[in-house]
């Protein structure tokens, strides 16, 4: 299968990649933006460039003459749309931005597989389109009409314009909620990655709230897993759907903090500050659908998880 990932260079993205590339060609996009230390996406891309399978193109998804270069060299059987302008807070600063990104890219995205006739894809949703959903777990049929900042309304208006094209140009589409991914390679702006760093440099780590908002902390080799999974369904027949990618348990913030001491065997510096804007209480997957649908079954618990990660993060 030759198979176009978005967002080759990020942190899901380069491991996604690295699987993909032992049975299929796979062609990475990504536009190296300055959301973060570009030579941190050059080195996720290491391993990746000994693969005779991999290739990366430097092309942004706003840009339409680079993506009709892009779609007219490379015959594609699927479309996997990781790249987007992530974050809550800063889509607070720059809603513009992250409307151009999320929005209008994946728009342009679908506009190349209709003119080309490409019938697979795959759209990266987050768990922020529940907001501050009371009914937990979230699941898919739950109401997501409330986002709460601008990047979690880019990502339901993302899962929207995919269905317009799955009924009008009957592509076979799933929409992916993933829940706070974490795992070695995690983007350096994330609460694990960067409270890491700053607690073996002796930094004190903000703490907003009272520590007991709580996240559903999901092991990048299993988010790939269920990726992996979405492609047998895609391949399957028409479809659109939305699946919970999320390991389906909570850790507070408090308990986050205490793992991470424990594993680094350093104490945190903390400073308690206010909520704020965009953040939501808590994420929480019911991952029955994916279960039943795709086989999906996350194996990393958390401690392991975070074993992993520090081991990876003394290494760098």
């Amino acid at each position: 299968m030759n198979i176009l990932v978005t967002g080759a260079a990020g942190f899901i993205g380069s491991h996604l990649c690295e699987t993909l590339s032992k049975d299929h060609n796979v062609i990475g996009l990504d536009n190296f933006c300055d959301f973060y230390d570009i030579r941190i996406k050059r080195k996720n891309l290491h391993d990746l460039a000994k693969s005779d399978n991999f290739q990366i193109i430097m092309a942004d998804i706003r840009n339409i003459s680079e993506l009709e270069d892009v779609f007219s060299h490379n015959k594609f059987d699927l479309v996997i749309h990781l790249a987007a302008m992530a974050g809550v807070r800063p889509s607070i600063l720059d809603p513009g931005l992250y409307t151009n990104v999320n929005v209008v890219g994946t728009l342009n995205l679908l506009e190349q597989c209709r003119k080309l006739n490409i019938k697979k894809f795959i759209f990266a949703s987050s768990s922020s389109v529940y907001g501050n959903n009371k009914k937990v777990p979230f699941a898919e049929t739950d109401p997501v009409d409330h986002p709460i900042s601008p990047y979690a309304a880019t990502k339901k208006a993302g899962e929207l314009i995919c269905h317009s094209y799955h009924h009008l140009h009957q592509i076979s589409i799933a929409c992916l909620r993933l829940f706070t991914v974490y795992g070695p390679r995690q983007r350096p702006d994330l609460a694990i990655h960067k409270f890491s760093r700053r607690i073996l440099a002796g930094e004190t780590i903000p703490v907003f709230g009272d520590g007991t908002t709580r996240r559903d902390y999901t092991y990048i080799d299993d988010i790939v897993e269920g990726v992996m999974k979405t492609i047998a369904f895609v391949d399957e027949g028409l479809y659109y759907e939305i699946f919970n990618l999320g390991e389906s348990q909570t850790i507070s913030l408090s308990t986050m903090i205490e793992t991470l001491e424990k594993t680094l065997a350093v104490k945190a510096k903390k400073e308690y500050l206010p909520m704020q804007s965009g953040d939501v209480i808590q994420t929480f997957a019911d991952i029955s659908k994916a279960k039943k649908i795709l086989g999906y079954d996350p194996q990393t618990n958390f401690k392991v998880g975070i074993e992993n990660f520090v081991e990876w993060l003394r290494k760098e």
